[in-house]
């Protein structure tokens, strides 16, 4: 918790580069996605992945997929000290080998400042490797008095096209991130929230540009190459 809170101060919650306060995202170019996928049956081994794709044409131009032992138990609340540092090694591979495919934001599979401590893996991995970074989770971590009842659910059916949004408000009054309806095929929604120097309304503004079905195609690419790694 001490760790956690020391790190937790260096969180920046606002844009901080010129390419987010341009409405067209003018001077992005490289948007990174990260994902861990573990070996059946067996929560030690696990598929660390790192994608980069060009923007806004979405195309892959990096990817770094490697298998990793994972030592550190799964405490909730805790899962980024399980996870980050295998992400963060890749991250400084790339930086490495090839310094000039270093994405310019990154995407991650799970929440920022939507999380009981206000710090999770998307603010952790951001703190570390001093990237911009965005929390998307597919489903809702329930803090701060955010729970999925029916209200939520109701508010969930009224996002009726692709980039319809709602805030979550916790019950301390600080919304906590976005509801956000990614594509007009899914009406399952997403979760977004601000990992590291990145406002929240910049941060849903990229997810939806970066979708071309639900989940946004950092993560959806860097998820399938970790799977079809583990399965080769």
């Amino acid at each position: 918790r001490r760790e956690q809170a020391r790190l937790k101060a260096g969180v920046v919650e606002e844009d901080t580069e010129e390419w987010q306060k341009d409405a067209h995202f003018t001077g992005l170019e490289r948007v990174g996605g990260v994902d861990l996928s573990y070996v059946k049956g067996d929560d030690s081994r696990a598929c660390a992945s790192l994608v980069v794709l060009s923007f806004p044409a979405l195309e892959v131009l990096y990817q770094d997929c490697r298998m990793v032992a994972v030592s550190a138990p799964y405490v909730a609340g805790f899962l980024a000290f399980r996870e980050v540092p295998f992400l963060v090694e890749a991250v400084q591979r790339l930086q490495q080998e090839e310094p000039q495919l270093q994405p310019q934001v990154l995407l991650v599979d799970g929440n920022g400042l939507l999380h009981p401590r206000g710090f999770g893996t998307a603010c952790h991995l951001g703190v570390l490797t001093d990237l911009p970074c965005i929390g998307v989770a597919k489903n809702l971590l329930h803090v701060d008095g955010l729970v999925r009842d029916e209200l939520h659910r109701e508010q969930v059916r009224s996002l009726q096209r692709s980039g319809e949004t709602f805030p979550l408000t916790g019950t301390s009054g600080k919304v906590l991130g976005m509801v956000l309806r990614s594509h007009n095929n899914s009406s399952r929604p997403l979760y977004v929230s601000v990992g590291h120097r990145v406002s929240l309304g910049t941060a849903v503004r990229l997810v939806r540009a970066c979708c071309r079905f639900r989940i946004p195609e950092p993560i959806r690419q860097a998820d399938i190459r970790s799977r079809e790694y583990l399965r080769k």
